[in-house]
């Protein structure tokens, strides 16, 4: 997929690659204004609510006709949810929770065709293709996917460099609040703690050669040397940007009356 090979010939080369992550609110709209806004890539977010498929095939539809990268991260790591969500035709997956080397394996055979794995394709995903040899499934589709596993655990922080060294790992990702929480500093993230689990995260990424995935803020995360972000969640976006703006239309006080004008 044309989007795909975009999407990871970015992240392999460590260009600035920013998106964001649509979990409170989607349309097919928010497409356009994503690539609008020049960003890199949009993750349609099914892990915490559940947005139509029919709008989320519409979606990755619209992303592989302009080769724009578009993205769903599933309901959990499991066979079934990851095999579902490659049916919507995205060009990747942001996949949560992942904590194991079993995992992985199961990710693989839930996004690959047999002989490499047990994928059996359908749904929308698949009109796009011009025929389902097995060979096409491979070089269209298969070979470009993006597949970014997140580190939210303990347990997936001891196993991060058998996850990142995985075949099936394009980016190794983190779920920087659910980890805080697990290792007993939420939402503190400026801790010690969490720090270090963030740069063990980032050294196993280095180590297998593989870039790493952060969401946070943007400048802050450059300066650092993060070049693959997720920028915001839309909706968070809107509201902080709509609180600030009340906040300094009103401390702009209001319009002195002219003198020759009584008060109201």
């Amino acid at each position: 997929m044309k989007s795909g090979a975009l999407l990871k010939q970015k992240i392999n080369s460590h260009q600035p690659t920013l998106g964001v992550l649509a979990t409170f609110h989607f349309w097919p709209g928010l497409v356009e204004i994503v690539m609008n806004a020049g960003l890199d890539y949009l993750i349609i977010d099914l892990e915490h609510l559940t947005h139509s498929q029919e709008m989320v095939a519409d979606a990755c539809a619209i992303g592989r006709r302009m080769g724009f990268p578009i993205l769903i991260r599933p309901p959990s790591s499991e066979f079934t949810p990851v095999r579902l969500a490659m049916d919507l035709g995205p060009c990747g997956l942001l996949i949560p929770y992942v904590q194991t080397l079993e995992t992985m394996n199961e990710i693989r055979d839930a996004v690959y065709l047999k002989p490499r794995g047990r994928r059996r394709p359908g749904g929308p995903g698949n009109l796009w293709m011009k025929d389902y040899n097995y060979a096409t499934w491979k070089s269209d589709f298969e070979d470009d996917l993006v597949i970014l596993p997140q580190i939210e655990s303990k347990i997936g922080l001891e196993n991060v460099d058998a996850i990142a060294q995985h075949p099936v790992t394009t980016a190794i990702a983190i779920g920087p609040y659910d980890l805080s929480a697990d290792l007993g500093v939420c939402w503190e993230p400026d801790s010690p703690v969490l720090t270090k689990a963030v740069d063990k995260i980032r050294q196993a990424g280095r180590t297998a050669g593989k870039n790493m995935w952060m969401i946070g803020d943007g400048p802050s995360l450059t300066k650092r040397g993060f070049s693959f972000l997720c920028l915001t969640e839309p909706v968070m976006f809107l509201a902080a940007a709509l609180g600030d703006l009340n906040r300094r239309t009103r401390d702009t006080g209001p319009a002195a009356p002219a003198s020759n004008q009584p008060l109201p």
